[in-house]
């Protein structure tokens, strides 16, 4: 069996301010092997974004306090000096930004900037780098991509921004791709091809993928494995191999909530038989088409918790329906049969509940 590609390792991520100590990641662990995905869902402020950027080296420290462990190929980042980080970027990690516009810089072609990515790491000329970057632009669907690559940022559409920022990305043939809502902003035809496209370019180069986003049916598409985030907590980890139709290719997922996981099982178990409160109201939130029309949506209440100041015992309690006196003491363990572990003191209320909105 192929071992890990990344381990994560109880990676930490807090912010010194003068309000306080802000833990955007707190206690996280995860790993994915090469050709994988892992899909990491959460709220705005989960802490997504924060770890993938611990992950790239792209967190300074000071003002961030960074500890824990991040493993690619056996080789802790953590400890990895500035001159290591730059030469993993682009060649070994590479990153799709949440916001192409920004992330593309406004005043050079994007054909330079593609063929940039490919010189800072190769001895190779302005002419064959240039080349190449045609021929990526081509590969992730840009039309008439020789003359669309002397074209500036604005003059492309965020669907084709998107696009060249996968061609940067994927220009050295990296081991692992982090994609940072890589369908934000974009209509939902546009969302469906560059899903397709980053899974087809997966498949023909075996990179390993996290994909970071707030869409639970992004992930339930195209991950193999989902870590859903809340609070810089992992909330639930989901492993499967042998996936229903509504699952697709997802076979392992994780909730992300107050750096904490809450609740592990199979794929379907995430979408039939949450265990967890904050699990049930993630899908009670969600339009279905298998339900009623006259069921209503019940998003989940309240706003999520402040960095600085984490509420004790499960963070989710403030906002939970079924919380009670211990949940505001104790941090629940994680609890059940192997193949199906929550973090809750109530699972046996989440259940009635899970049953009597009809999952």
């Amino acid at each position: 069996m192929t071992g890990p590609l990344v381990s994560v390792e109880d990676l930490r991520v807090h912010f010194h301010t003068d309000a306080g100590v802000v833990k955007a990641v707190d206690g996280v662990s995860w790993s994915i092997a090469p050709g994988e995905t892992l899909g990491i869902v959460g709220e705005s402020g989960s802490g997504k974004s924060v770890s993938a950027l611990a992950v790239m080296g792209l967190v300074s420290q000071p003002p961030a306090r960074i500890t824990g462990r991040i493993l690619f190929n056996g080789r802790d980042l953590l400890t990895a000096g500035e001159d290591e980080l730059r030469a993993l970027r682009g060649r070994d990690i590479s990153m799709i930004f949440q916001d192409p516009l920004t992330a593309l810089n406004p005043v050079f072609k994007v054909g330079h900037q593609v063929a940039e990515v490919i010189q800072a790491h190769e001895k190779i000329g302005k002419i064959p780098a240039r080349k190449r970057a045609v021929d990526l632009l081509a590969e992730v669907g840009i039309p008439n991509a020789r003359q669309r690559a002397e074209e500036y940022p604005h003059q492309y559409s965020g669907g084709m921004r998107q696009r060249a920022m996968i061609a940067m990305a994927l220009a050295l043939d990296p081991a692992l791709l982090l994609a940072d809502e890589p369908t934000t902003a974009l209509d939902v035809t546009v969302q469906a091809q560059i899903m397709s496209l980053l899974r087809k370019l997966q498949e023909s180069r075996g990179t390993a993928i996290v994909l970071i986003t707030h869409d639970l049916g992004v992930v339930a598409g195209h991950a193999d494995r989902v870590i859903v985030m809340y609070a810089g907590k992992v909330a639930m980890i989901l492993v499967t191999h042998d996936l229903p139709v509504v699952a697709q290719v997802c076979s392992r997922a994780a909730v992300m909530y107050a750096g904490r996981i809450v609740e592990a099982g199979l794929t379907q178990d995430l979408y039939h038989d949450p265990r967890h409160p904050y699990s049930l109201g993630l899908l009670s939130s969600v339009a279905r088409l298998d339900r009623r029309r006259t069921d209503r949506l019940r998003p989940i209440p309240g706003q999520p918790p402040s960095l600085i100041r984490v509420p004790p015992g499960c963070p989710f309690h403030p906002r939970c329906a079924f919380a009670t006196e211990i949940c505001s003491r104790e941090m629940p363990p994680l609890t059940g049969p192997a193949s199906h572990l929550a973090a809750c003191h109530h699972q046996d209320r989440v259940v009635e509940a899970r049953a009597a909105a009809g999952f």
